[in-house]
């Protein structure tokens, strides 16, 4: 019986090959993970960004165009005669200054209310302070649909009804509990030496709030303003609800009357509605970088 046997060379050169051949197949495993990664995050953000082209597409052109051909279709005109239409008579210019009006006296309300709770209750020995946090939090969980009645009947009976304060003290008031909790995390993580340190150099509780507490809490802060602003800006169903005045509609309710009065006008409507989403979009790019930081900060405490 005769015995083959394999020269030590060729096992040398085979032992390689053989240790080579697992690290090609995670390889090629890893690429083909990450090209089905890439494929579908381009393909989630091509149907994500669809609707967003389909308005601006729509906004620049004219109404012969999309009665002729269509909304779906691709646009055979140019036009920003439908911008000037929206801004002057559609109202955008004047429901856009009743949005302002609203939306940055509520952001800092909101903002200065719950960071001076958040400081109380995350900085002092108060009662029952996880129950009261909790209970400004449960508020939050109630849907708006169940209070739109109960408010609504508030304003009436104050004298505030169908005015922009209503709207002022509606979105403070429900915005309170969420940004308080949110600031009450942040302001917790704060080491408790840097207040100490503060009180024996002489800092009462309002200086130490104002010049350590709140410039460590910067990156919430921003991120909550960023959130804020747009909540408040966009906000539809309180506006509908409490205002009866059509000079007094903020940008989105006025967006929405655009439908009764240019039915089918869609490329007014469709600058009205670019128009409406300019500010948001000024201002978290603004805070980008604040906002990503912020939720970065908060997700690793």
């Amino acid at each position: 019986m005769t015995t083959l046997t394999v020269p030590r060379a060729d096992v040398a050169a085979s032992q390689p090959v053989a240790a080579h051949a697992p690290r090609k197949r995670r390889s090629r495993r890893r690429a083909a993970a990450t090209a089905g990664f890439h494929t579908t995050s381009i393909l989630i953000s091509l149907a994500w960004l669809a609707p967003i082209l389909l308005i601006v597409a729509t906004s620049i052109r004219t109404f012969d165009d999309v009665s002729a051909n269509g909304i779906a279709s691709l646009p055979q005109s140019f036009t920003l005669d439908t911008y000037v239409q929206a801004w002057n008579q559609g109202g955008m210019f004047q429901a856009t200054v009743n949005s302002m009006v609203v939306t940055i006296p509520t952001v800092i309300l909101t903002l200065l209310l719950s960071a001076t709770v958040a400081f109380g209750l995350s900085r002092f020995r108060i009662p029952f302070r996880r129950t009261i946090l909790l209970l400004m939090l449960a508020g939050n969980l109630l849907p708006v649909q169940m209070l739109l009645i109960p408010v609504t009947r508030i304003t009436q009976q104050i004298g505030i009804y169908d005015t922009l304060f209503a709207l002022v003290v509606v979105q403070t008031a429900f915005g309170i509990g969420f940004y308080t909790f949110v600031l009450y995390g942040f302001m917790r993580s704060i080491p408790h030496e840097l207040q100490e340190a503060a009180t024996l150099d002489g800092a009462g509780a309002t200086r130490i709030f104002l010049q350590v507490v709140l410039p460590l809490t910067r990156p919430a802060l921003a991120a909550l303003a960023a959130l804020s602003f747009t909540w408040v800006f966009n906000d539809l169903l309180w506006s509908i609800t409490l205002l009866q005045t059509s000079s007094k509609l903020p940008i989105t309710a006025a967006v929405l009357s655009l439908q009764g009065q240019y039915v089918s006008s869609w490329s007014v409507i469709a600058a009205a509605t670019v128009i409406a989403a300019i500010p948001s979009t000024i201002v978290f790019l603004i805070f980008q970088r604040s906002f990503v930081g912020g939720l970065a900060l908060g997700a690793v405490k």
